[in-house]
């Protein structure tokens, strides 16, 4: 039986993706740093009656230490893990570049760049041994050069994190691994992570320009998981990107909104608190 390990999947869209592994019947592993969210998320998981483990690790991944247990916990109960996602990640605070605090620069480098480095680095050397799994990492505004006023430093790092993957595609390729590596590109998803800076911490204030954008162009998570996770599973391409939001896409959404009005923030205000 498959295992499937997503980092950040307490809430969200790694609990979207990993109730989606439950459901075909994978192992899956909850990693989160808020323990109360990731008990909740354990409990609905196992609820469900479907075969395979549902394991959950309270893990920080700035953490290397945390990282490898979260690994060897794993493997303990599981064997292989074949499916990794690096999805944990934090929100900066809406502000120009000279009015970021050095904290949250500093946490945000750690958790969406640093982070994500740490867990491929440690989960490779696990693939490598077994000649297999994929490592899929999240990008996010910033991954195609795109700017907005408030979100540079977010943007800066998952810049990096999308270099980063392909530089890892590229060396597990060129060093025969069996290793398959790849990008996910969700768009904008309509979670809390929109409101809130570094997890749960400062709420974020949208103007109205940016909840008009977010309208157009945003989905919940559950609908862009549903069209992510059988495109992982089925993967067989090194350095392959998987893309919700396209150009044609996008396009659409614009010249259709005058017809197809969305309001994410009145008519389900309890979604974007979850």
């Amino acid at each position: 039986m498959n295992t499937a390990v997503i980092t950040g999947s307490a809430r969200g869209f790694g609990y979207a993706m990993i109730k989606l592994f439950r459901e075909r019947n994978f192992n899956v592993v909850l990693c989160d740093v808020n323990k109360e969210s990731l008990e909740e998320a354990k409990k609905n998981l196992e609820e469900m009656k479907y075969d395979g483990k549902v394991l959950a690790f309270e893990t920080d991944i700035t953490k290397e230490e945390d990282i490898q247990n979260l690994i060897d916990n794993t493997l303990k109960e599981t064997k292989t893990i074949d499916i990794w996602i690096n999805n944990a990640g934090v929100n900066q605070t809406n502000v120009p570049i000279w009015k970021v605090d050095k904290k949250v620069i500093d946490r945000l480098i750690e958790v969406d760049l640093k982070g994500t480095i740490l867990c491929s680095k440690l989960i490779m050397q696990v693939m490598e041994k077994q000649h297999s799994g994929q490592i899929f990492n999240v990008e996010g505004h910033g991954s195609n050069d795109a700017t907005i006023t408030g979100l540079s430093i977010y943007g800066t790092s998952k810049r990096a994190v999308t270099y980063f993957t392909e530089a890892l595609a590229h060396e597990a390729e060129e060093l025969n691994t069996g290793v398959l590596i790849g990008k996910i590109t969700p768009g904008i998803m309509i979670t809390n992570f929109i409101y809130t800076a570094l997890g749960d911490g400062e709420k974020i204030k949208l103007d109205e320009k940016t909840k008009k954008v977010y309208n157009i162009l945003g989905d919940y998570p559950e609908t862009i998981a549903n069209y992510m996770v059988d495109k992982i599973i089925n993967n067989k391409k090194n350095n392959a990107k998987f893309v919700w939001l396209t150009n044609k896409k996008a396009a659409w959404r614009f010249m259709s909104a005058g017809f197809n009005k969305r309001d994410f923030f009145q008519d389900d205000v309890k979604k974007l608190t979850e």
